[in-house]
């Protein structure tokens, strides 16, 4: 409806992230009273349950968590397992 691609080239990657990476879009929201704080990373066990909870496979939540795993995925695919 927008032809955002024509109008902007701005497009999105497989796993919705927006290219150029120059490319930024977001809603934020402040309050003074609001404190910033990591999560750390994500292990197999967290990955492999949350994969089962959403339906989706393995390999395909490593990729889309990659970022935040704390090991090396190993999953070349198949159903997701606890």
């Amino acid at each position: 409806m927008l032809d955002a691609e024509a109008n902007t080239g701005v497009t999105l990657t497989e796993s919705y992230a927006m290219t150029p990476t120059a490319a930024v879009s977001g809603l934020y929201f402040a309050h003074p009273d609001a404190k910033y704080f990591g999560l750390g990373k994500v292990e197999r066990d967290q990955v492999a349950d949350y994969a089962v909870r959403k339906g989706m496979d393995l390999a395909i939540m490593e990729r889309w968590l990659a970022p935040n795993l704390n090991y090396e995925p190993t999953t070349t695919g198949g159903a997701a397992a606890a």
